[in-house]
């Protein structure tokens, strides 16, 4: 566990810091990473266990696609709210979230889109839940409760996923890691069996929000 968190600390230290930007293609490296990640994620862990409650007939992978929609959408309804509150209780937000925008060349949008939905944004959800927050909950001592080995596991992987982002320096993409850290986190806690549609999710809303339908 530590050694592929320490990895993608990297990873994401190399793609948001002021020191590295521009050194190399951001979506370049950030789909790099996402190879790197899906790696780490078969090295260290069994494919099979990550899957191992999701029903794999048809009927449930075309329900699994409609829900990963369903939550890309949601939660772009939600980015788009919170976009316009944070403009009205902060002056620097809207500046920051145009900062992020501004990460958005050296491709085609078309490319980037692919990107996004075929390799960055599966590789995000099957690392970070279907590996990172499945070990977490094993380092914590089962019990039940609010503070239970699950909803511990939950939560630290959420503020790890928002960290990683930091050295980015960006208050709103820090913010909005964590939001949407916390949803997928908090469904896949609440269903496992759901990660298909998680990881259809990320790979659409991150389309969404970055080319299809940016949030200005």
């Amino acid at each position: 566990m530590v050694v592929p968190l320490l990895i993608a600390a990297v990873l994401w230290f190399y793609m948001f810091s002021p020191w590295t930007a521009g050194l190399t293609n951001f979506w370049l490296t950030m789909a790099f990473a996402a190879v790197v990640l899906t790696t780490m994620t078969l090295l260290f862990s069994k494919g099979q266990e990550i899957f191992q409650n999701v029903d794999k007939n048809l009927k449930n992978i075309a329900l699994q696609i409609a829900v990963g929609f369903a939550i890309a959408f949601v939660l772009w309804g939600i980015f788009w709210l919170g976009d316009k509150v944070s403009q009205w209780l902060f002056d620097f937000a809207r500046p920051q979230v145009d900062a992020v925008y501004g990460m958005k060349t050296g491709l085609p949008d078309g490319v980037i889109a692919l990107l996004l939905l075929f390799v960055i944004g599966p590789a995000e959800e099957f690392f970070w839940r279907g590996f990172v927050q499945r070990e977490m909950v094993k380092l914590f001592p089962s019990r039940k409760g609010l503070f239970s080995a699950e909803n511990v596991g939950f939560a630290v992987t959420t503020v790890v996923y928002a960290l990683v982002h930091i050295w980015s320096f960006n208050f709103m993409l820090v913010m909005a890691a964590l939001v949407a850290g916390f949803i997928w986190g908090l469904l896949y806690r609440l269903r496992p069996s759901l990660l298909p549609a998680l990881i259809v999710s990320h790979a659409v809303w991150d389309a969404l929000v970055f080319v299809i339908l940016p949030i200005m």
